[in-house]
């Protein structure tokens, strides 16, 4: 299926007019670890679970083997287990650093497109469920974290992880920019939920047909599964 197909005609100049974006960082900016690498947390966080006892958390959410960020939020879903949540948050946090130095592929093109984008004086900024930690210390390996005014990511308050909008609203006010004046750029149906939410202008980044399906499933009217559209424009 071509790029022209599955991407709204605006979008190049819905970019073009925006003074911000804001990116996702795992999947837009690089894929920081590998389906392996995560469900080997996933699998570590469980048996801390296993061990301290609220195993009917993780059984009410279903499989989570795979996805560390499940886990988190199952035990974060039951109130008495709060210092737990810390300790697990904490080790997920710890690993996805390690994943930033020794697991994460640089996504085709984003590099060249964020140092553009910055060139232009557009004020970019992250906005990710991941630590803040692991995105600044990817960042600045590849030569780019002063390209990004801020970088917003997972607190212990995993209330406060999109779809919840309050990450990019903290963004918009570190960029000193208004929803209209910005665009988001995310892979997930969480972001397109929490730009929708924010009433910040989405485009979505599919890097594979089922990543495209969750993100038109979800709402996105933009959808590349490149960044060659946006790189011609610029």
């Amino acid at each position: 299926m071509s790029l022209e197909v599955r991407t709204a005609s605006d979008t190049p100049s819905l970019l073009s007019r925006a003074r911000g974006v804001l990116f996702d960082f795992d999947g837009p900016i690089c894929r920081l670890w590998s389906k392996e690498f995560s469900r080997s947390v996933a699998e570590a966080l469980w048996k801390r679970v296993c061990k301290e006892g609220p195993t009917d958390l993780l059984m009410r959410e279903g499989p989570l083997s795979d996805d560390p960020h499940a886990v988190l939020r199952a035990v974060h879903g039951s109130r008495d287990h709060q210092d737990l949540l810390g300790i697990l948050e904490a080790q997920v946090a710890e690993k996805e650093l390690v994943a930033a130095r020794r697991e994460a592929q640089p996504t085709r093109d984003a590099a060249k497109l964020i140092r553009r984008m910055a060139g232009r004086g557009l004020r970019l900024a992250v906005v990710t469920n991941n630590s803040a930690g692991a995105a600044s210390y990817y960042l600045e390996s590849q030569g780019l974290a002063g390209c990004f005014r801020a970088v917003h990511g997972r607190t212990r308050d995993l209330d406060r992880m999109k779809p919840n909008p309050y990450m990019l609203l903290s963004a918009l006010n570190s960029l000193g920019l208004r929803p209209d004046q910005v665009v988001m750029i995310g892979d997930s149906p969480a972001d397109v939920i929490a730009a929708r939410e924010a009433e910040v202008p989405f485009i979505g980044y599919g890097r594979n047909e089922r990543k495209e399906s969750d993100l038109r499933r979800a709402g996105a009217e933009r959808v590349l599964d490149s960044y060659a559209l946006l790189l011609d424009e610029e």
